[in-house]
């Protein structure tokens, strides 16, 4: 009877031990649950959105509008050489009925040389003279019929005639004119006359 008893005790703590054991040791299956559950992913790294840089402010091309911002004034269209030179020689001729001198020399080049009405030779000198002895009081003095004749950039042929009014020296009045051919050359921008003829016509 003893080891009938004796057996049974073994096999009743065998069971026992078995079932404590398996309540202690959690099932393999239920723990990868488990932790399978409990893992969170991580989540991937979101990228920022790239900031795209302000673009610069561009310079109008042609074509476009342009800005509302009135312009600056244009400058003053530059005279013709027939205008300026026809300018030259009414300047001349009013230089000589007002005894304007600083015109006159303004206007004559310090290599002129010209023939007078009465035949004589004149360099820059001669005519300044001749203007300087003038003590006739003019009435009016025009130049008419003005010719300008271009032969390069800057060098240019006028012919014309002057016509003067008023009264001489001598208290007598007179009525004269003169044809010329002014020869005109351009140095450093300005237009001035290297060789002239003269005749007088009536006077």
């Amino acid at each position: 009877m003893k080891p009938i008893i004796s057996f049974v005790v073994v096999a009743a703590l065998s069971l026992i031990g078995s079932a404590i054991a398996q309540e202690e040791s959690p099932s393999p299956s239920a723990g990868e649950e488990k932790a399978s559950a409990t893992v969170e992913e991580t989540p991937a790294a979101t990228t920022a959105p790239e900031s795209k840089p302000t673009p610069a402010p561009q310079e109008k091309t042609a074509g476009q509008k342009k800005s509302a911002t009135p312009s600056a004034e244009k400058p003053a269209k530059k005279m013709s050489v027939e205008a300026a030179l026809k300018d030259n020689e009414n300047r001349w001729e009013a230089a000589y009925a007002a005894h304007d001198l600083s015109t006159v020399e303004s206007l004559v080049a310090n290599d002129f040389a010209g023939v007078y009405w009465d035949g004589k030779i004149m360099s820059r000198s001669s005519v300044i003279a001749e203007a300087k002895k003038d003590k006739d009081t003019y009435q009016s003095a025009k130049n008419e019929k003005l010719a300008v004749h271009i032969y390069g950039p800057n060098v240019a042929v006028v012919v014309g005639t002057a016509h003067e009014k008023g009264t001489g020296k001598d208290g007598k009045p007179f009525d004269r004119t003169f044809r010329f051919t002014d020869t005109w050359t351009e140095r450093n921008g300005q237009w001035q006359c290297v060789a002239s003829q003269v005749m007088k016509l009536r006077g």
